[in-house]
């Protein structure tokens, strides 16, 4: 049984930065791509940031320099480190795998950047 379970995520203001985390157990962790979406109120879900078996990372445009992704194949984490937050980047962040041909996700972890 695959499981996905985020954490990590809170409150913060303009410019500070969180780290989320995502556990995912249920898989032969080390040999997936893992990835982090977010979802804003009122606008579309949209790739952050993803990272492949083999550590290559890829990254939306507006998080570039911002946010970085990686993982631990040891504990079968995949840490986001968000910097320099802006009041765009608000919204629930949630970890996704794809296994077995379909697209498994966590419950997710709300971010809201606010002054």
């Amino acid at each position: 049984q695959v499981r996905l379970v985020e954490s990590g995520g809170g409150w913060v203001q303009p410019g500070g930065s969180l780290r989320l985390s995502c556990t995912a157990s249920g898989i032969n962790f080390r040999l997936y791509t893992m990835a982090w979406y977010r979802q804003a109120p009122g606008k579309e879900r949209e790739l952050v940031a993803r990272v492949s078996g083999g550590g290559s990372t890829d990254y939306a445009d507006s998080v570039k320099g911002r946010f970085t992704i990686s993982r631990n194949n040891i504990y079968n984490t995949v840490p986001l480190q968000m910097n320099s937050l802006k009041p765009d980047d608000t919204g629930v962040y949630r970890c996704t795998v794809n296994h077995t041909g379909r697209a498994f996700w966590g419950q997710g972890t709300q971010v809201t950047v606010s002054s």
